[in-house]
């Protein structure tokens, strides 16, 4: 029996991102996290700090922070305002303070002040939504999910994976075109890409690993598509 439309085309759809994947996998093996952490709940605190906030600059942050506050308790004793010294450099630091806080006394109350593994719970907690829940998921090992930030979002829409804005819509999406165990990878793989090649206002097509599986991709100009090494290369070779 012939498999319908649908079902061929998400089939070919699901090969041709597993071929994206693969290629930038190769490309960047060093691929993880750069947010600084140590602790699982230094790495919860991290991702609510990098909202709207470059991982260098949390980063930066961080390590006055974690030293004033080493646990959920110490957390949860404070007024957000007493975390402001620490992170007024980062956007939003005001309400990134009370969901911190928030976020500590319910994991003090509710889960022994250890950071909970699942995501519904993760989910629960205050100021923790269901990105940051699933950035915390993936990168302490406890469990599958596709986080969907800006870079990710972008990069869904112009590989044409999916044609929706809502993050959780394109996480949807994705998660239904690879295995549940790559999807943690694949984030963080299309994270390192969005910002090191595919920018959102100037993306660099013909420096890109996947340019020929990206109908988003713009060819040089004068070119009928991404230039290979070979070729480049035999252009400067001309005097």
């Amino acid at each position: 029996m012939l498999a319908s439309a649908p079902v061929a085309k998400r089939t070919t759809e699901s090969g041709r991102a597993a071929r994206v994947i693969d290629r930038l996998e190769e490309a960047m093996p060093e691929a993880r996290i750069e947010l600084d952490f140590r602790t699982d709940l230094e790495l919860l605190v991290a991702v609510i700090l990098s909202a709207q906030a470059r991982d260098v600059r949390v980063n930066q942050a961080t390590p006055g922070l974690f030293g004033a506050f080493p646990d959920a308790a110490a957390y949860a004793a404070a007024d957000p305002e007493d975390l402001w010294p620490h992170v007024r450099t980062l956007g939003l630091f005001r309400n990134k303070a009370r969901a911190i806080v928030a976020a500590a006394r319910a994991i003090l109350a509710e889960h022994g002040g250890e950071v909970p593994r699942t995501r519904d719970a993760l989910e629960a907690l205050p100021g923790v939504g269901r990105k940051t829940a699933g950035v915390v998921l993936v990168h302490l090992g406890a469990g599958h999910a596709f986080p969907v930030d800006t870079h990710v979002g972008r990069l869904a829409r112009r590989l044409g994976f999916s044609g929706e804005t809502d993050p959780d819509r394109v996480e949807e999406d994705l998660s239904a075109l690879l295995p549940a165990a790559r999807w943690g990878k694949a984030h963080q793989l299309l994270v390192w890409h969005g910002r090191r090649i595919c920018h959102a206002r100037k993306p660099d097509c013909a420096g890109c690993v996947v340019a020929r599986l990206c109908p988003g991709a713009t060819a040089p100009s004068g070119a009928a598509g991404p230039s290979s090494p070979r070729r480049a290369s035999r252009r400067r070779a001309r005097p």
